[in-house]
């Protein structure tokens, strides 16, 4: 099935970074360091940044995360998001301190003219605000029990209290651990309004849960032509989120990187060690990537792994302790185990040039 044509939405400017409007769907994170921690939340933002992350997102707890935003902000050159809950002078704060925008849920700041008071700071200054909903946190004796229509309302009365106060600078979020429900949530929110959305499968699991988690909700989503930037949500380094968001899209061909390597499962076929290999290569390519896209092939034997192969920029098709080296299509030569990589490498270097 191809990936249907993206749905339209509205534009949102996030520090020069366009949400919605036929824009590339954006990669965001969000750090998991103290935010008071002024260098070691720039240091992870480094980080992420140099993984793919488009946007990131900083906790904002205290009045001290709020005023370490203006140093974290100076210090980093992709957009800052504040990620508000409770007290909405730590918005007010925030945006004092020059964030890109504010992730709240109105609903939970307190009363309308708080709201109002964050509405118009983020108004006078251009900052567009995020309304996140998550499954775990509506207002159950208001809207039930979670469920895909539940968080749709819930959403969408978070945006009215915006609306009603003339600020229309958003974006919607409607996340659920439960990934029918998260779907079925975008599905029905892409039907009722024309906000750009977010989105997530939000508390999905270690790295290895979250991410076939995320990659099925998340994916899913995309390939219908709704969403406009993602979060992958992952219980450990958020480098690994990026890293799983841009392969998202990258798979779907939404986002063109670096490179693409392709590896087979391995069999009894199989005669060289494949895995070490595929992870070796993976490493260099990271490492120092290709100036424009590349695909590599690492194939272990000689029923598919020729075919496949020939169909990258460059490819191996292993045999016994040895392995063809392909590129272009081409057949190049069979060089020994121990000298694959280097070989590999050398050939991704000359089509690079």
């Amino acid at each position: 099935m191809a990936v249907k044509e993206r749905r339209t939405t509205r534009i949102v400017n996030v520090g020069g970074v366009q949400i919605g409007g036929g824009a590339p769907v954006s990669v965001q994170s969000m750090t998991n360091t103290p935010t008071t921690d002024v260098q070691a939340t720039v240091e992870q933002i480094h980080r992420l940044e140099a993984a793919g992350c488009d946007i990131i997102r900083a906790a904002v707890p205290t009045r001290e995360a709020a005023e370490a935003l203006r140093e974290i902000k100076a210090a980093i050159s992709i957009p800052l998001v504040a990620d508000i809950h409770f007290d909405y002078r730590l918005a007010l704060m925030s945006l004092d301190a020059g964030v890109d925008k504010l992730r709240i849920n109105p609903g939970n700041i307190g009363s309308e003219d708080r709201v109002e008071a964050v509405a118009r700071a983020a108004q006078e200054r251009g900052v567009p605000i995020r309304i996140g909903v998550n499954a775990g946190s509506i207002d159950r004796e208001r809207y039930g029990l979670p469920s895909a229509e539940a968080l749709v309302e819930s959403g969408l009365d978070e945006v009215r209290v915006l609306e009603r106060l003339g600020f229309e600078d958003i974006v919607l979020s409607l996340k659920a651990f439960d990934v029918p429900m998260m779907i079925k949530a975008y599905e029905l929110a892409s039907g009722r309004c024309d906000y750009p959305l977010h989105l997530g499968v939000t508390e999905a699991g270690p790295a290895w849960e979250g991410t076939i988690r995320s990659s099925v909700g998340i994916g899913a989503l995309l390939a219908e032509g709704i969403g406009d930037t993602i979060r992958v949500s992952l219980t450990g380094d958020p480098v690994e989120e990026v890293k799983v968001g841009t392969e998202i899209l990258n798979s779907l061909g939404l986002r063109d990187m670096p490179f693409t390597l392709v590896s087979c499962p391995t069999c009894g076929r199989c005669a060289i060690d494949l895995s070490a290999i595929a992870t070796e290569v993976r490493q260099r390519l990271e490492a120092n990537p290709p100036s424009k896209p590349i695909t590599v092939a690492v194939m272990g034997c000689v029923v598919n792994g020729p075919g496949e192969a020939s169909l990258a920029d460059v490819g191996i098709a292993g045999g016994r302790g040895s392995a063809i080296i392909f590129a272009r299509g081409e057949k190049l030569r069979t060089v020994p185990e121990d000298a694959l990589v280097d070989e590999l490498m050398m050939e991704v270097e000359r089509l690079d040039k």
